[in-house]
């Protein structure tokens, strides 16, 4: 993946490159945020996880898992997880045990 991304420069009117390290996590407060998301998917429910301080490849490995676990498919999209239909409570409750924080957010 590259690294660098084009901004205009107008102290010089040259486009440079700017370095943006995209491959580590952003940091939160520790806590794994569960919501439920349908704007954009045509009235279809999506479980939406964010808050996950994991790399790309925990992240897929997490998502395969949630996803045997629930019997549904989903997604890795940025550093959220996105799992098809409304499933917070198992989601919460597989977390859990793993030893995360979490909350269920949004109504």
């Amino acid at each position: 993946m590259n690294d660098s991304r084009l901004v205009y420069s107008t102290d010089t009117g040259r486009i440079k490159a700017q370095s943006v390290n995209q491959n580590s996590a952003p940091k939160g407060d520790g806590i794994v945020r569960i919501r439920k998301e349908t704007k954009g998917r045509k009235g279809k429910g999506m479980s939406i996880i964010d808050g996950l301080e994991m790399n790309e490849a925990g992240l897929k490995a997490l998502c395969k898992e949630l996803k045997k676990q629930c019997g549904c498919g989903g997604a890795v999209k940025g550093f959220s997880i996105e799992v098809q239909g409304d499933v917070r409570d198992k989601l919460k409750l597989i977390l859990e045990a793993k030893g995360m924080r979490v909350k269920l957010a949004g109504g």
